[in-house]
C-alpha cells in the first residue's frame, strides 16, 4: 500500500495540485461558495481537536465521490476549472482570494475548508456552479463533495495571481512572484525510505482567517491525522520578493513513532551534466533542484548536488541544531536546459531556517533513480535522533523562503556547476566555484584545492582561474579501483584560509 501510495504522490506531485492548468479568477461572473453556521474558534482549537483526535483509533476520512470524478485521467481532470470570480474574496480588497479545488483523478480524499472571522468559523459549502466541467457531465445534483484542497492566490497589478497550493495528503508548494510551481514541501514525514514502508499523513480540515488588508498576511490553520501521529498547524504566509511562510507545529503521539521526517520537501530531477543515465533528450538538463544546501550548526556551508541514480541512495548529515538547509535551484540560465515549456530556470528554490533548537539529528537526503520528470525523486528532509513515545506531544517551528535565492548565502565562493565524465577508467570531475574573491587574479591563482575520496584514489587536481567569471574550476579524476561507490569532498582556500563552501557527492558505478 505504501509503495502504491508513493508512486501516486510522486508522478501527481510535478502536476502541483495542476495548478500550472488553472488559470486565476477574471471579472466576477460568479458567487463565492456558501458558508455554514458559525461556531467558535480560538489560537488553542485545533490543538485540543489534535488531542481529542489523538485519543481514539485512525480512522481514513470517507465520503462518496461519482464515479465520473474517481475515475477521471490526468486530463480529464485538469479540465476542471473554476469559474472566473468565484474566488472567495476575490471582490473584498483584502490581498488574498481562496479557490477550493474539486475533488478527483487521484485527489479523492475530502478535507474540510473553514473561513475565520472576529473568532468565528464557517464550513465553506461545495457549490458545483462555482466549477467548470469542460466536457465532463456530472448529474444534475451532486449534493456537497467537500474539497481536495485550497489554492492561495495574492493581489497583484494585473489581478490575482497563484501563491500557494495546499493538496494531496499533507502536501504543499508555493512560489515567488513570476515563478511556476516546483519543489514541494509536506507538513510530516514518516519512514521516508524505510521498512516497514512509508506513513502518509494527511490534512483532514483548513482553517483560514480572514486577512487583514493592511498586513500582507495570511494565517492557515490545519488539522493533521495519521496512524502514528495528530498534529496541529499553524502557517503564516507572507508573499514578498520571496514567499516567506511560516510553519508553527504541535504533534501528539498515537503510538511510539519513530523516523519523523520535518521540513520535509521533493524535487523531480532526471539529468543534467553531472549524470549521464538518461542523455537521449534535446535538452541539455531536466531537473527543479541543483543540490541539497546546508549551514550546519557549527556554521560550515555544506553543498551536495543531486542526481538521478542507478539505485536508491540515502545520505545522512549529522548535526546538532542545523541552522538551515533547503533543495536550491542554483542553475538560472536557460542554455543549462533548452526547455522552452517547462522552464526549469525559474523553479523556486526552497530554504528552510529552523526557528529554536532542534537537536541532534541528521539531514537525510533521498535520490529515488527515476525514468520520467514527473517524478518528484529527490527527497530531504530534518530527521530527529529521538522519536516520540505514546500519548507524548512534540513543538518544532521554522520558516520557509520559496525564492529565487536565499536570503542566507555562504560568506565564500559557492559552487556553481558540477559535471562529471569517464575517461579511461578513471571518473572525471569539473566543480567551478565562484566568488567575489576570484574577481582578483592574484587571489584566483593562489587558490589551492583539497580533494578527498574515501574509497577511491584522487590522482589528478588541476585548477583553472577565470577572472571574468570570478570563478575557479577544479578538474580532478576520481580512480574507484574495484569499488562501487566514493563520497567525494572538496574544499578551496587562498593562504590557508577557507575560501569556498564544502561540496560533498557520492559517486556510484
Amino acid at each position: 500500500m505504501a509503495d502504491r501510495q508513493r508512486r501516486e504522490f510522486l508522478q501527481l506531485a510535478v502536476g502541483g495540485a495542476l495548478a500550472a492548468s488553472l488559470a486565476p479568477s477574471g471579472s466576477s461572473s460568479a458567487a463565492a461558495e456558501p458558508l455554514g453556521q458559525p461556531v467558535p474558534f480560538s489560537a488553542d482549537t485545533v490543538v485540543k481537536m489534535a488531542v481529542e483526535l489523538a485519543s481514539k483509533p485512525f480512522k481514513a476520512p470517507e465520503a462518496p465521490l461519482p464515479s465520473i470524478f474517481s475515475d477521471l485521467t490526468f486530463d480529464q481532470y485538469a479540465s476542471i476549472r473554476r469559474v472566473p470570480g468565484a474566488a472567495i474574496w476575490s471582490d473584498q480588497k483584502l490581498g488574498f482570494s481562496l479557490e477550493p479545488l474539486h475533488r478527483g483523478f487521484v485527489y479523492t480524499t475530502p478535507i474540510t475548508i473553514n473561513i475565520v472571522e472576529n473568532g468565528m468559523a464557517q464550513k465553506v459549502i461545495y457549490e458545483a456552479a462555482n466549477f467548470d466541467f469542460g466536457k465532463l457531465e456530472p448529474p444534475a445534483v451532486l449534493g456537497d463533495l467537500g474539497f481536495s484542497g485550497l489554492r492561495i492566490l495574492k493581489a497583484s497589478e494585473q489581478g490575482f495571481e497563484d501563491a500557494a497550493i495546499f493538496q494531496g495528503a499533507s502536501f504543499y508548494r508555493a512560489r515567488a512572484h513570476a515563478q511556476p510551481f516546483g519543489v514541494t514541501a509536506r507538513g510530516l514525514a514518516i519512514r521516508t525510505g524505510d521498512e516497514p514502508g512509508e506513513e502518509f499523513p494527511l490534512f483532514r480540515e483548513f482553517w483560514v482567517e480572514k486577512p487583514n488588508p493592511a498586513a500582507n498576511t495570511l494565517t492557515l490553520h490545519a488539522l493533521l491525522d495519521s496512524t502514528s501521529v495528530t498534529g496541529a498547524f499553524r502557517f503564516t504566509l507572507r508573499p514578498l520578493e520571496a514567499t516567506i511562510i511560516d510553519t508553527e507545529t504541535t504533534l501528539i503521539a498515537r503510538a511510539p513513532v519513530d523516523k519523523l521526517g520535518f521540513g520535509a520537501m521533493a524535487a523531480a530531477y532526471l539529468f543534467s551534466a553531472l549524470d549521464h543515465r538518461l542523455v537521449d533528450d534535446v535538452r541539455a538538463g531536466v531537473y527543479e533542484s541543483t543540490g541539497l544546501q546546508i549551514l550546519s550548526g557549527s556554521g560550515e556551508w555544506l553543498w551536495r548536488p543531486v542526481s538521478n541514480r542507478e539505485t536508491l541512495q540515502i545520505s545522512a548529515f549529522s548535526d546538532l541544531n542545523p541552522r538551515g538547509f533547503g533543495l536550491l535551484q542554483r542553475s538560472r540560465s536557460f542554455d543549462a536546459f533548452y526547455d522552452d515549456d517547462t522552464h526549469w530556470e525559474l523553479k523556486p528554490s526552497l530554504w528552510i531556517e529552523p526557528i529554536g533548537d532542534w537537536g541532534e539529528g541528521d539531514l537525510r537526503l533521498l535520490e529515488i533513480p527515476a525514468q520520467a520528470e514527473t517524478n518528484e525523486n529527490v527527497i530531504a528532509q530534518w530527521r530527529p535522533k529521538a522519536g516520540m513515545a505514546a500519548a507524548t506531544s512534540l513543538m518544532i517551528a521554522y520558516r520557509q523562503f520559496w525564492c529565487w535565492s536565499p536570503p542566507s548565502r555562504p560568506p565564500l565562493a559557492s559552487c556553481v556547476s558540477s559535471r562529471r565524465g569517464k575517461v579511461g577508467n578513471r571518473q572525471r570531475f569539473a566543480v567551478e566555484m565562484q566568488g567575489d574573491l576570484f574577481a582578483d587574479p592574484a587571489k584566483a591563482a593562489a587558490a589551492s584545492a583539497d580533494v578527498r575520496a574515501a574509497p577511491g584514489k584522487i590522482v589528478s587536481v588541476r585548477l583553472f582561474p577565470n577572472k571574468d567569471r570570478r570563478s575557479v574550476r577544479v578538474v580532478f579524476d576520481l580512480d574507484p579501483g574495484s569499488e562501487t561507490y566514493s563520497e567525494l569532498r572538496l574544499t578551496l582556500s587562498v593562504d590557508n584560509q577557507a575560501a569556498s563552501e564544502t561540496w560533498l557527492y557520492r559517486w556510484t558505478a
